[in-house]
């Protein structure tokens, strides 16, 4: 870790869980290695941005506002001191005041963990490059889903792999355990 990175932790929310409106395949393993990271960032006194998608629509699908869907996982203990971004696209700097945040805070790198990989971890690590962030990108802090696709089902691990595959060439692939030991 150094002083120009910041932690990105992107819709680990209750929706994803179990109970949620759209549980993924293992998202209490992906959350359990993101708080490892969190944790780390925080001794260091480093910046951690939650980002927490919100839909304001009427009967939302997924992370309608106003429910339990929306809150950032009780295993993040999130502090009212903590940076909270809210977003409305999968693209965690549109619409939002992500940029204006890093620039602040004099972020030069991102370290990017959430849900879901095939969404907003995929559209969030593509901006970040073109942005010149140098993402790093933690993949067992990330989870997804099966998707179906022409009446056959592509099973999550597939879905995942393919995901980090084609993100390596946006960013710099780690795991936990190889992140916290550099």
């Amino acid at each position: 870790m150094t002083k120009k990175q910041a932690l990105v932790i992107i819709d680990i929310q209750n929706d994803y869980f179990d109970g949620g409106k759209n549980p993924l395949v293992n998202p209490e393993a992906a959350a359990d290695k993101a708080v490892q990271l969190k944790d780390a960032f925080k001794e260091q006194q480093l910046p951690v941005i939650y980002i927490q998608h919100i839909d304001h629509t009427e009967g939302a699908p997924l992370f309608e506002a106003g429910t339990n869907g929306i809150e950032i996982h009780e295993k993040f203990n999130v502090q009212s001191d903590d940076i909270i971004i809210e977003k409305q696209y999968p693209n965690s700097f549109l619409g939002t005041t992500l940029q204006d945040t890093l620039k602040e805070q004099g972020v030069e790198q991102l370290v990017i963990t959430g849900m879901m990989t095939h969404m907003c971890i995929d559209s969030t690590t593509r901006v970040a490059a073109e942005l010149g962030y140098q993402p790093i990108l933690v993949e067992d802090t990330t989870a997804t889903c099966d998707l179906e696709y022409n009446g056959e089902t592509v099973d999550a691990k597939n879905v995942q792999t393919a995901y980090i595959s084609a993100l390596s060439n946006f960013a710099s692939v780690t795991t936990t355990s190889e992140f916290l030991t550099k």
